[in-house]
């Protein structure tokens, strides 16, 4: 769940930096702003997905700074999704080709998926159960049904990402980036919820 809230400031200002910057780039126009100093790519969409990249990055930047000044220490994956970030979207920018960040909530979703598949053969707990055993304890085989289930679900957030970018236009992509894949995750944790319900037993009175 923190890895989610900690994507989810970046996807939302990415997604305004590209639906809005026609509008930012008429007003810094009118203003008075050479039109050749804006102009980054002859493809408008292009154009504003790499503006929206760059509000990306320096976003999660400030952030991972934010948390470390506050707690001194920023989780693995996190700075990892951070590094993504970077390579990515550092490539879209090189290259001004917008393949290269759209392959990024792949990349994050499978390298998930990978995290906890391969936490099932270090230790003795999943990953799963690090997380969440102090606040519910339950069997081990439901432990390990519950890290599978992350597994597939990263898998197929990644798959599904794929999908929409190689048969969609941008601007249904980066739609689908903010209201479909966290869509997705928001119900399938209330999902999951309603299944830890059934282990889950009352307080002593």
């Amino acid at each position: 769940m923190k890895k989610f809230l900690f994507d989810f400031f970046s996807v939302v200002l990415f997604f305004l930096a590209f639906w809005f910057y026609d509008e930012v780039k008429t007003a810094l126009i009118d203003g008075g702003v050479d039109p050749a100093v804006l102009t980054l790519h002859e493809n408008n969409t292009t154009e504003a997905v790499l503006v929206a990249t760059v509000v990306a990055i320096v976003a999660t930047f400030l952030q991972v700074a934010i948390l470390w000044f506050r707690q001194r220490r920023v989780e693995n994956m996190s700075l990892i999704t951070l590094a993504l970030l970077v390579v990515l979207g550092g490539a879209t920018l090189l290259f001004k080709e917008e393949i290269f960040i759209k392959w990024k909530p792949t990349a994050v979703n499978w390298l998930f998926a990978l995290v906890f598949f391969g936490s099932r053969f270090v230790g003795e707990k999943t990953l799963v159960q690090r997380i969440m055993e102090k606040g519910v304890q339950l069997p081990v085989d439901v432990w390990q049904r519950l890290n599978w289930s992350w597994v597939l679900f990263f898998l197929g957030m990644g798959f599904l990402n794929l999908y929409v970018m190689y048969q969609f236009s941008t601007e249904f992509w980066v739609n689908f980036k903010l209201f479909g894949l966290i869509g997705l995750t928001l119900v399938f944790v209330v999902g999951q919820s309603f299944y830890l319900i059934r282990y889950m037993k009352p307080p002593p009175q």
